[in-house]
């Protein structure tokens, strides 16, 4: 059941990695520095560093703020394609008892493909269609909610990764029907 419950956590941390690459990365730094809940083997101990931390709550900040406006959002999310995808990649291995039970190429694989898929979504076809739908103004709010929804995706995959699956299916599902309904909406317009 670890093993289960550690592939769980690797790919709810993934995922949020996808839509910010800090926020889980830091969470995993905290938990496993202050907690029990993670251990982090070497060599992703270096993530309970200060240093490591630190560097994490500057670049998160300077994350959060470029994400909130139209222009820099855009460049941001080009950055961005490298970075959450690497983030995805070093949380999925370096989570709960993974690196012992999967291969660490495929862990790394499979980190990647998760936050690069979340990502993908985000900057190829949520993104723009909000930017294009509320003429930029609903940019912030959507980054608020994405900024949310990644600090409670990573301390549920943390804390109760079962339920990481649960919402994984729910969200994807959400996305889909949402994206099937733009599909109809624009074939009926």
């Amino acid at each position: 059941m670890d093993a289960f419950a550690g592939i769980l956590s690797a790919f709810g941390l993934s995922a949020s990695a996808g839509l910010n690459a800090y926020v889980p990365l830091l969470i995993v730094s905290l938990a496993g520095r202050f907690t029990d809940w993670i251990e982090l083997r070497p060599p992703w101990d270096a993530l309970e560093s200060w240093w490591v931390i630190g560097a994490l709550v500057v670049l998160g900040l300077v994350e959060f703020f470029a994400d909130k406006f139209p222009a820099v959002n855009h460049i941001n999310d080009a950055i961005q394609t490298f970075v959450r995808p690497t983030a995805g990649a070093v949380l999925f291995a370096a989570s709960t008892n993974v690196v012992t039970d999967v291969h660490p190429v495929l862990a790394v694989i499979a980190g990647l493909l998760v936050a690069g898929s979340v990502h993908a979504v985000k900057s190829g076809a949520v993104r723009p269609a909000v930017t294009a739908t509320t003429a930029g103004a609903g940019n912030v709010p959507v980054s608020i909610a994405e900024d949310v929804v990644a600090t409670v995706l990573s301390i549920i995959a943390v804390v109760v990764p079962v339920v990481v699956a649960a919402l994984i299916i729910i969200l994807t599902s959400l996305l889909i029907w949402w994206l099937w309904r733009r599909a109809n909406q624009e074939s009926l317009a």
